[in-house]
């Protein structure tokens, strides 16, 4: 057959045959193995080459569908695996140059015109020559190829940003840039690569970047980039311009054109035609003819920072500061903002200006992070060359203001961080254009305005240059303008630089900066400002600055210099005199009686100045014992010293007519004088209640109107912000703010007010909540919250009442609107719904209060009406809208005390919560809502329960109903929730409604109220058959309600674990009621019966949800405390010979949970659970199988949960505890031999083999079990047991931790366990371990445990552990320790080595982790306290101790407070040594440690040993 196929070369070679005939032959001549040709895989690749290459060179006409089948034919050749296998296996398939040429040239021919002609096929023949090394060879051996293609696929990219082919495009662009770059790095000619770069790549590329970049391809649709290659090919690129462009063998050619220095260096010949290589870059990239000029100017952009990263990168070492700042005004120079001043191009547009500013910041900070410029070097070597291109630039951006780019302002900040000096000239025109003049709103330019201000201040102030910056800024303040248009200059972010700079200034400086504004508002303003607007907005802004210079200087006390107390008095007397007062007299002429805008702006002036100035005259008569504060005329003070209260009514009644700073300022002065009211003896006369009295009424009433309008815009919290928008918010947060001291003197009415208005600003509703959160600034609704949660508001108990009342009044108001029916009716069974205040409905509790002395009736009558709500008879259905009304108003009732009501209140509280429980929820309400709003209700019945007044709400009902009410209320609203029964949020509610019933019944049992009586009605409630019924089916009792039975069980089982812990106590206390066992019996019966009735009603293969398994464990715990006292033994304990009436179903429910156990430890609930269960089953032994031990099934299952991968340690952590009162229990009912079974699987769980296999959990699950083994008490024969296989414990944990240190990481999640288990065998084994060698495998493990490299969270859980093994060593094993000192001491010193280590101060980053060190620290303080007790083992070593200690100590600087407590450890060392030691010590150190001992011997001496000495003294 191979002949038959023998002559395909010739018929493809042949005229006469057709190309379709061709294409087939050359096909099937591939792919068979039947056809036998001479190196026939070279045959065919070249006759389709050869093909190509005709047809291109115009030798050859083919149809294009032909050309279209013979690059695919190649392609398919290229990417066969037929030919990779060949390759592999060595064989030899050239690629012709030809074929490479028509490749480049189809790019070519892509790029240019955008034909897209085959152009799918002819990318993926690249791909597959780039992707195969032995094809790609061909590439690699003609460098030019590479060039080529490269250049030509990157245009392709940037001109066709839309075509389809851009994946494909981009995988071969990423594959020939490898190529490239491999070559590159081969190349050992420079200049032949910074020619290829330069002249064919860097265009194509730098806008390939840039829009990279921009994410032009890597946004979400069809065709675009995976942003990991975008990535890749990003990097790719920079890679190539730095190994092409920024060649360390072109350094002296850049030397040469930036710094005209001549080469000197003969070995760079070849290098010496290459002139000007950053004139040459500059130029590629300036050139216009690349591409669109829409694009032009941002790929410049973009380029140019990117080329001087790479330029610094490559150049800056020591002594090329200069070189690197060279090439900045040359890169720079390509921008189109540097040629601004000379007018060569329009105006930029503000995109524009935003992308070339940005640029300039980056090439600013790169300049600063990587210092290249030095001052005082530029000023002696450079002639300032570096400073006069910096002044250039500053000149340039602050002539051309662009103050809504917040690039505009970190260019700024750059510069005044480099040197002051470049922005000093134009320091006024700096202050007006980018702070008093600027117009700023969008919250980033904010921001960059912020910190330039900052640094302003920060800078001069540490120059103290501080009153020359405040001169400049009067100066620009001060300018005519049109103040009227200006932004508030003070708002939060210039006031907190301010106010920083200020706290660094000494008192001189403040106190000229004082004068400086004093003295331009005086000449300047105050003489002018009758009837010109523009001076009373100019006051105004001078009052702000004067209030923020006054106000954050650091206050003067005592100890200030007299002088500057003095200076500061005078200054405060002509500040009232000549400014203060004058300003307030303006406003009592008579042609301020109309409300101008000057006269608004004077008065917000005044007494912003007035304010201002009682505060500090107040502050500094308090802290300054030299200050002599203004006299006051009366007893007491009034708003301001030496103005009559004439003219205080007179601003008053000008100062209502606006709502401004100005009111806002009168209410600060009043509240002023309240406080300086209360620091008087005679606060609590007559007089001055009065006048308090009057002030506080006043600051509440000033702002009412405006609060009760309810609309605000946010407040930043600067005084100098106050506007009539911003006005209500500031009045609001004072008055809050100052709560303590205005609540004592407001009348019940105020109160109320002030209680209504914080109810109405609260955001009750999530969508609110997220919106206060969301604005940075004060809102009504942020203040209201803190209020809310703020310790203090339940100390003001009339406001805390009158709140309260408002609530529930609100809550009363929603569920009133719900009603359906006669509200006559409704008002008579439910009066609490229509409650206003205690005075109005005051009759219905009095009858409440008289239910004691009536019997009763009353009690039963409000049952009654609430179960007519549950069933309907009193119609109040809630919607969606309603319930989440309801829903946030409940939140808030949430956030109060409610344990600390008054018994009026928590009665009120308690039927309120429980109306609204038991209310029917419409059909519009999602079941998740609804259970949310009841998990809420039952919650806050809940914590009233546990309340003071709890006993009140039994006064108004009994448990019993309240048990009926609820249950009934459950039992029906559950037949409409759509949820399942494992669904977290019914889990939830099934937990909440379960504790309230608990805290009920056990209030019932604590107050002593007729248990016998209300339990019987409980249980008889719960028995009745249409409860059952109404409970465990559906509407009509066809189908199962789950969700009911799951209720009524919680019940039941709630019922039974409180009465059988009843019946117990009794018992023990001899006071046993005859119907309390009955009861529980019932109790037992019915919960048995509806346990049956759930388990019945289960699928084959049901897993055990939570609730029921906790039911069973409450029956199971019950029916053994009934018949423990059936028996009369002390113990609860089921003897061989009882029967428990439920056996089958515990029995049921036990092999269920073994089985289930690992999936059961999914839910931490049902783990605890079915734990417990397991426990209480263990003290039944006549429910123990016969055929099976059950200590060995429970342990063999406990087994496997600890020994589950899945299950997350938090969780087993947690369900330690129950553990260990399972395997308790296990203990004493297993035999001797199953315990020796457990230690084997234990001893095999232990075995390094396997750690080898890598099942770490296993060992983990037997280092658990050890360690709820120790928990247990051991005795008899399993004590004897346990202990012989104690030293192959100790064995095979020094082998695991070994293994797990050798990893890296260490596996720490072994290493801690296994240092816990160690500690407690080697403290429970004292005196049980015989052997010593054991107890020293352990300083074995402590050398091995890692302590270095660790986290902080790490190395906290581990050092305490490694810490704790060591003690237990040395308290529970002195005899093995004595004999092994050196290994302790060895284990002791790596603690301490660490904790210096942690403990020394870094160079980056705050003292973050510092508390865990300090722990650390406290613990190896507490060793060297027990190693002096043992002074006669420990003396020998003393001096070596302290050795160790003072040579780690001077490799590092410490915290101090981690020193203080190593010293106090080395102190006690320091005791043992004689003198002899510590000559030997100061003898034998090297000179630097002995500076450090010398030092640390010093402080002892002076501190500890003085100390020891003089309580010597008093000791007998």
């Amino acid at each position: 057959m191979a002949a038959v196929y023998s002559g395909i070369s010739l018929k493809l070679k042949s005229k006469t045959t057709s190309w379709e005939d061709k294409l087939k032959l050359a096909h099937f001549a591939w792919i068979s193995h039947q056809c036998v040709l001479p190196n026939k895989e070279q045959v065919l690749l070249d006759w389709a080459r050869q093909s190509l290459v005709a047809f291109y060179k115009k030798k050859l006409e083919l149809k294009e569908d032909i050309v279209e089948r013979l690059w695919i034919y190649i392609d398919n050749i290229l990417h066969s695996r037929k030919l990779q296998d060949l390759l592999k296996n060595g064989k030899t398939v050239n690629l012709q140059i030809s074929l490479i040429k028509i490749l480049n040239e189809r790019a070519a021919e892509f790029s240019l015109s955008g034909s897209q002609r085959n152009i799918g096929a002819v990318l993926s023949c690249c791909q597959g020559i780039l992707s195969t090394p032995a094809l790609a060879v061909i590439y690699t051996a003609r460098q030019e190829l590479v060039v080529d293609l490269l250049s030509q696929l990157c245009w392709s990219a940037c001109r066709q940003p839309e075509a389809a082919l851009i994946p494909q495009l981009f995988e071969v662009i990423h594959l020939t840039l490898g190529h490239y770059l491999s070559i590159q790095q081969q190349q050992v000619n420079p200049r032949r690569t910074f020619g290829e770069v330069t002249g064919h790549l860097l265009q194509p590329c730098l806008v390939l970047r840039h829009l990279l970049s921009g994410g032009t391809w890597t946004q979400a649709g069809q065709g675009q980039l995976r942003p990991a290659l975008a990535r890749d090919v990003r990097n790719q690129i920079e890679a190539m311009l730095r190994g092409g462009v920024f060649q360390p063998e072109l350094l002296s050619s850049y030397k040469e054109e930036l710094l005209e220095q001549q080469q000197s260096d003969t070995k760079m010949g070849t290098m010496k035609n290459l002139l000007a290589p950053m004139g040459t870059v500059t130029a590629g990239l300036v050139d216009p003819g690349y591409c669109e000029p829409a694009l032009h100017a941002a790929v410049v952009a973009s380029s140019v920072a990117l080329l001087y990263k790479l330029f610094i990168d490559a150049y800056l070492k020591e002594g090329n500061q200069l070189l690197c700042f060279k090439a900045l005004p040359r890169l720079f120079g390509c921008l189109r903002v540097s040629q601004l001043q000379e007018k060569q191009i329009k105006v930029l547009s503000a995109s524009d200006w935003t992308t070339e500013l940005l640029v300039l910041e980056q090439l600013l900070n790169s300049v600063a992070s990587n210092n290249i410029y030095n001052i005082a070097a530029d000023k002696i070597r450079h002639g300032e060359a570096q400073f006069h291109f910096y002044r250039h630039l500053a000149e340039l951006l602050i002539n051309h203001s662009q103050a809504p780019v917040p690039a505009w302002f970190r260019c700024l900040r750059v510069l005044m961080s480099l040197n002051h000096l470049i922005l000093e000239p134009d320091l006024d025109d700096l202050l007006a254009s980018a702070w008093v003049d600027a117009e700023v709103i969008e919250c980033r330019t904010k921001k960059a305005q912020e910190v330039l201000v900052h640094t302003l201040f920060q800078t001069y102030a540490r120059l103290r240059q501080a009153p020359r910056l405040f001169q400049e800024l009067l100066g620009v303040m001060c300018r005519p303008a049109a103040e009227a248009l200006r932004q508030p200059m003070l708002a939060v972010g210039p006031c907190t630089a301010l106010r920083e700079c200020l706290l660094e200034l000494p008192p001189g400086q403040v106190l000229d900066t004082w004068d400086l504004v004093l003295e331009r508002f005086q000449a300047l303003v105050l003489p002018h400002l009758r009837g010109d607007a523009d001076m009373a907005w100019k006051s105004l802004s001078l009052s702000s600055l004067l209030h923020c210079v006054m106000v954050h200087a650091r206050v003067l006390d005592s100890s200030a210099p007299l002088p500057v107390v003095r200076r500061l008095q005078r200054t405060m007397e002509g500040m009232l005199q000549d400014l203060v007062k004058p300003l307030l007299d303006l406003l009592q002429e008579p042609r301020c009686s109309a409300p101008e805008l000057w006269c608004q702006k004077v008065s917000d002036s005044a007494l912003l100045l007035a304010h201002t100035w009682a505060q500090v005259d107040t502050v500094l008569g308090l802290s300054c014992s030299h200050y002599h504060a203004a006299a006051e005329p009366s007893s007491l003070p009034s708003l301001l010293p030496g103005m009559e209260s004439q003219c205080w009514k007179k601003v008053e009644e000008f100062t209502v007519q606006f709502k401004s700073l100005g009111r806002y300022c009168f209410e600060q002065l009043h509240l002023q004088k309240m406080k300086k009211t209360l620091m008087q003896m005679s606060f609590q006369s007559a007089e001055a209640l009065h006048a308090l009295r009057q002030d506080a009424a006043y600051i509440l009433d000033s702002g009412r109107a405006s609060l009760t309008l309810g609309t605000a815009a946010s407040w930043d919290g600067q005084v100098g912000t106050v506007s009539a928008l911003t006005y209500p918010v500031a009045h609001w947060h004072l008055v809050v703010s100052n709560l303590p001291i205005l609540i004592s003197y407001l009348c019940p009415d105020d109160v109320r007010y002030v209680a209504s208005i914080l109810l109405r600003t609260l955001p009750v509703s999530k969508a609110q909540e997220d919106l206060a959160e969301e604005e940075a600034d004060l809102t009504l609704g942020k203040i209201s919250q803190a209020v809310l949660h703020s310790p203090l508001f339940p100390e003001m108990q009339s406001l805390h009442s009158a709140f309260f009342l408002c609530l529930t009044a609100r809550c009363s108001s929603v569920l009133r609107s719900s009603a359906q029916g006669n509200p006559t009716l409704l008002r008579q069974q439910l009066p609490w719904l229509f409650e206003e205040d205690h005075v109005v409905v005051a009759p219905w509790e009095d009858r409440f209060a008289k239910v004691i002395s009536e019997g009763a009736e009353l009690r039963g009558e409000i049952a009654h009406n609430l179960l007519s709500l549950v069933r309907g008879d009193l119609c109040i259905q809630l919607e969606g809208e309603q319930l989440e009304c309801l829903l946030g108003l409940l939140e808030v009732v949430s956030s109060l005390q409610l344990d600390s009501l008054s018994p009026p209140d928590h009665v009120h509280c308690f039927l309120l919560l429980l109306s609204t429980a038991v209310t029917t929820l419409g059909s519009s309400c999602p079941s998740s809502l609804a259970l949310r709003f009841l998990v809420t209700c039952y919650q806050l019945l809940g914590y009233l329960q546990r309340g003071k007044s709890a006993q009140s709400v039994l006064r108004t009902m009994y448990v019993s109903d309240v048990f009926e009410v609820t249950l009934t209320s459950l039992f029906r609203g559950s037949r409409r929730l759509l949820v399942d029964m494992d669904d977290p949020s019914w889990l939830e509610f099934l937990q909440v409604v379960g504790t309230f019933l608990e805290h009920l019944l056990q209030m019932l049992i604590q107050r002593k109220l007729s248990p016998g009586l209300n339990f019987g009605k409980i249980i008889a409630f719960l028995s009745r058959d249409d409860l059952c019924t109404e409970a465990t089916s559906g509407k009509q009792g066809e189908s199962q309600n789950p969700l009911g039975q799951q209720l009524l069980l919680v019940s039941l089982t709630k019922l039974c674990q409180v009465l059988g812990l009843l019946v117990r106590e009794q018992r023990q206390h001899d006071e046993a009621l005859e119907a309390l066992p009955e009861l529980l019996q019932q109790a037992v019966l019915q919960t048995g019966a509806v346990l049956q009735l759930c388990v019945a009603g289960r699928a084959q293969g049901w897993r055990l949800p939570s609730t029921i398994i906790a039911s069973v464990s409450a029956l199971l715990e019950a029916d053994v405390a009934q018949c423990s006292r059936c028996s009369g033994t002390e113990v609860p304990r089921v003897t061989d010979r009882m029967l428990l009436p439920n056996s089958a179903l515990y029995q049921t429910v036990y092999s269920q949970i073994l089985s289930e156990l690992p999936a059961l430890a999914g839910d931490t609930i049902s783990l605890q659970a079915a734990v417990q269960f397991l426990t209480l089953f263990s003290l039944a032994p006549e429910l123990h199988p016969k055929k099976e031990s059950v200590f060995a099934s429970v342990f063999h299952s406990v087994r496997k949960v600890l020994a589950d991968p899945t299950i997350p340690v938090q969780v087993v952590e947690d369900i330690e505890p129950h553990l260990g009162a399972l395997f308790t229990q296990m203990l004493d009912v297993g035999t001797t031999e199953d315990f020796r079974l457990a230690l084997q699987h234990i001893l095999q769980g232990l075995d390094v083999s396997n750690t080898w296999k890598a099942d770490r959990q296993v060992v983990l699950s037997a280092v658990t079990l050890i360690k709820l083994l120790l928990s247990c008490t051991l005795s008899g024969e399993k004590a004897g047991l346990f202990w012989r296989a104690c030293p192959q414990m100790i064995t095979a944990l020094t082998l695991q931790t070994r293994e797990a240190c050798q990893e890296q990481p260490a596996a720490l999640v072994v290493v801690g366990p296994v240092l816990d288990v160690l500690a407690g065998l080697l403290r429970q084994g004292e005196g049980a371990i015989g052997n010593p060698h054991h107890v020293s495998l352990a300083f074995g493990i402590l050398l091995t445990v890692p302590l270095d490299h660790l986290k902080p969270p790490e190395y906290g859980r581990i050092f305490p552990r490694v810490h704790n093994v060591l003690f237990s060593v040395l308290q529970c094993h002195p005899k093995v320790m004595l004999k092994a000192i050196p290994s302790f001491l060895n284990c002791f010193n790596r603690l301490v080595f660490s904790v210096i280590h942690e403990g020394r101060q870094k160079d980056k980053g705050g003292p973050d982790d510092l508390p865990v060190v300090l722990e650390c620290a406290r613990l190896v303080q507490r060793m060297y306290s027990h190693v002096a007790a043992r002074a006669e083992e420990f003396r020998v070593f003393s001096p070596f101790m302290v050795a160790q200690y003072v040579t780690e100590v001077q490799k590092v600087t410490l915290y101090p407070s981690v020193k203080g407590l190593l010293q106090e450890g080395i102190y006690l060392v320091l005791d043992l040594c004689l003198e002899r030691d510590i000559q030997f010590l100061r003898v034998s150190l090297q000179p630097g440690v002995r500076d450090v001992f010398k030092e640390l011997y010093g402080d002892y001496v002076k501190y500890h040993k003085a100390k020891h000495e003089g309580e010597k003294r008093y000791t007998v």
